[in-house]
């Protein structure tokens, strides 16, 4: 649940204490809580004590740090003016907490946000702000997020006007740069591709002055086509900095090589007009042919660069995909306890997962469903003349055969995991293996066809077994109409996934491959893929049992989108959710109405969270550290607000997913489009050992329509964290090669791209 939600609920869910007068200067009328005449509120399931002359709250285990809420409302600042907050905190268990000054109701614009080291001792903490504008405000502290329960007491908690002296200090204390190397100046941060001419245009600038900066648009001639001010914005957390908005979204003039001014800095060159994303539909999806493995790059298809032999067909150095035998030895004793298999498998084709030549069921399900996805929501409703019915969409060498380029391209993976199927007759049968990749890591570069080592297969695993079932039924209703045998296939492999994996609910992937070869993928909680999965299967036949599993789920009424990222390849709840909402015209209308509305509640708590973003990027995770793949997870959440708008038809969702499209490409603090060859200045050094110019110039650069990962507060590769030490989180990125845990391209990352590329381009 966001924040947002929190907050609006204050007079049904928070716990209130009497209002007592307030002293001239000072705002909270008993911070000393010996007189109960304290105003604070607490929500979330956090429970407040007056104990020995403190304020102790008692705070549940999990959720994210803005599920579990105290603060205090209507603080009435008189902006430019320096206030000083202090308290002294106990807690019992040394915690780290984030607190935010800011505006009482949405969209909750931060004034100042501080990190509290709250320890089991007794400790003061102060701080010194500078108000920006005169709107009722709230001091907020976020609790949630811990592992187990646990406690926190104030004392001496006091927000007032600085003294001279405070006053003089933040006087002389500019704004927190940022770190990293990433300049704090007036540089506008804008959509390097484009703005819709009759949506969102907004920019945004790090600065540490208070008060609105005057701006200019400046046409291709260098002549004024727009002035205005910004809207200060406060300190951004992720950017350790002041922020302001430069909105010039009511001027909707089509042009190219528009520039915006603020301060003598100018922005780099942007587009404003009506067909932004076309392109970039394109592009995305023509990245996954060069991803493909047993098949032949053609040059004529993907270019010149990426012409390669076929990967993995079966034969030396590595013997390839053909016939893969199951690990065995002491790494399988290891990893799987007893289990063995005496069978090898055909498991040519798919596409290699990411960077690497490793092939993995669970990120491979979620990226074809959502491929699968992006032509099922333009045959729904892109009104019969979406692109995506095109058999010419994208560079593939199946253009031209009847079927729509999108169904192509799934169909290379969707056969790969079928093959990934225990056979008859053996033990497991019908369960699917977890991964196949080599038995060592393999340096960088390296083609696919000069891989070195041998290739096996991992023990199967109840969540590809479901992500099987999930893909598969849901590719078995698309392809209905243009290949009744393949659907057909589809549906008894999606109906036999299902079952077995019925038969074998908790056999999980392990935590640690110990480094063999490939990533681990491990997941122990598959009530999310089996929801899935019952979703997809009763979208397509309507059949009772598949309702009775959706019913029984823990996911079928609770919230299943979380702002840290809706869904992912561990979390698939939200796709089924999103697909029933969307897809489903068998369900009781009671039951559908209750999903629809889930769906549009969600999104409107995303587009709240967008409000407070000063970059408009629909994405804050906890502590406000950037997550793994933090790129796609924006993607996916903007993709429930193209939900919501395809539910609504009502355009603010739209142009929230517009706005957040800004931040991938240059509307952030590095001002670096994410996606390759989109805008002045891209990503082009992403973790691959065949598209690897930066350590062999013989070889090419990701091919344009690569997204990045983006930024990742957790330093985990060796550029990283020799380069990023210290970074804020929206600098936690370098363009580098060997930076894996920021710079990687992976095809789950680049199917949400392809959806809501398709959706933008489409929707009007």
């Amino acid at each position: 649940m966001t924040l947002r939600k929190f907050l609006a609920a204050f007079a049904l869910s928070a716990v209130f204490f009497p209002i007592a007068a307030v002293q001239a200067s000072e705002m909270i009328a008993d911070g000393a809580f010996d007189k109960g005449g304290d105003r604070i509120w607490a929500s979330g399931g956090v429970s407040l004590s007056r104990e020995d002359g403190k304020l102790c709250a008692s705070v549940p285990a999990g959720g994210e740090p803005w599920d579990r809420l105290m603060g205090v409302n209507d603080l009435n600042f008189i902006p430019d003016t320096v206030y000083h907050l202090s308290a002294r905190l106990e807690s019992s268990v040394p915690r780290s907490i984030p607190v935010f000054v800011q505006r009482n109701e949405d969209p909750w614009t931060a004034q100042a946000s501080f990190t509290v080291e709250a320890e089991v001792a007794m400790k003061p903490f102060s701080a010194d702000f500078r108000a920006t504008e005169d709107k009722a405000a709230q001091v907020i502290f976020h609790l949630g997020g811990a592992a187990s329960p646990w406690r926190l007491c104030l004392d001496m908690l006091s927000v007032r006007e600085a003294s001279a002296d405070e006053g003089a200090q933040i006087e002389t204390t500019p704004a927190p740069a940022a770190k990293s190397g990433i300049a704090v100046d007036l540089t506008p941060r804008v959509n390097q591709a484009g703005y819709f001419a009759d949506g969102p245009k907004r920019a945004t600038v790090v600065s540490d002055d208070q008060a609105p900066l005057p701006f200019r648009l400046l046409d291709a001639s260098g002549l004024v086509a727009r002035e205005g001010m910004t809207e200060p914005m406060g300190i951004d957390p992720t950017v350790e900095a002041g922020t302001q908005v430069a909105d010039f979204s009511s001027f909707q003039t089509i042009g190219e090589g528009y520039r915006l001014v603020v301060g003598g800095k100018e922005s780099p060159p942007f587009s404003i007009g009506r067909d932004v994303y076309g392109r970039l539909r394109i592009d995305a999806l023509s990245w996954f042919y060069p991803q493909r493995s047993g098949m032949e790059i053609r040059a004529e298809i993907a270019g010149e660069g990426y012409a390669r032999p076929a990967g993995h067909i079966g034969l030396r150095p590595n013997d390839g995909d053909t016939s893969v035998p199951c690990l065995s030895g002491e790494a399988a004793a290891r990893l799987f306890g007893d289990w063995s298999c005496d069978y090898q498998l055909d498991v040519s084709g798919g596409w290699y997962d990411a960077g690497d030549h490793g092939k993995y069921v669970v990120n491979g399900g979620i990226a074809v469903a959502q491929l699968l996805g992006t032509f099922e929501r333009g045959v729904t409703f892109g009104g019969g003349a979406s692109p995506v019915l095109s058999d010419s969409l994208s560079r593939i060498p199946e253009t031209g055969n009847g079927v729509p380029d999108l169904l192509d391209e799934a169909r290379w993976q969707l056969e790969f995991l079928m093959r990934m199927m225990v056979p008859d007759g053996q033990p497991l049968a019908g369960m699917v293996h977890h991964k196949i990749h080599d038995t060592e890591w393999t340096g960088l570069p390296m083609l696919p066809h000069l891989d070195p080592k041998l290739r096996v297969l991992h023990r199967p695993s109840t969540a590809a077994t479901l992500n099987l079932a999930a893909a598969a039924a849901q590719g078995a209703r698309l392809f209905a109409s243009y290949d009744a045998a393949f659907a057909q296939r589809l549906l008894e492999a999606a109906k036999k996934a299902w079952l077995a994996a019925a038969a074998n609910p908790v056999l999980y992937a392990p935590q640690s491959d110990g480094g063999q070869g490939g990533g681990d993928y491990a997941d122990d909680d598959i009530t999310d893929e089996t929801y899935w999965a019952a979703a997809e299967l009763y979208i397509t036949t309507g059949e009772a049992p598949y309702l009775v599993a959706l019913k029984a789920s823990p996911h079928w009424a609770g919230p299943v989108f979380s702002a840290v990222g809706a869904f992912d390849w561990r979390s698939t709840a939200g796709l089924g959710r999103l697909d029933l909402a969307l897809y489903s015209r068998t369900l009781a209308e009671d039951d559908r109405a209750m999903i629809r509305d889930s769906v549009i509640s969600a999104a409107r708590e995303f587009q709240a969270l967008q409000g407070r973003e000063p970059f408009g990027q629909i994405y804050r995770p906890g502590n406000s550290r950037f997550d793994w793949g933090s790129n796609q997870l924006i993607l996916q959440n903007m993709i429930v607000l193209s939900a919501a708008f395809d539910l609504t038809g009502q355009r603010s969702f739209l142009n929230a997913v517009r706005g957040s499209m800004d931040y991938l490409l240059g509307r952030n603090l590095m001002n670096l489009s994410y996606i390759t060859g989109y805008g002045s200045v891209w990503a082009q050094n992403q973790h691959s050992r065949w598209y690897a110019n930066q350590v062999d110039d013989s070889l090419p650069n990701p091919p344009v329509g690569s997204l990045a990962g983006g930024p990742n507060s957790a330093l985990v590769d060796d550029v990283a964290k020799e380069k990023l030490q210290g970074c804020v989180p929206q600098a936690c990125y370098v363009d580098d090669i060997m930076s894996w845990g920021t710079n990687e391209i992976t095809i789950n990352w680049n199917a949400p791209l392809v959806y809501i590329a398709s959706f933008l381009a489409d929707a009007r």
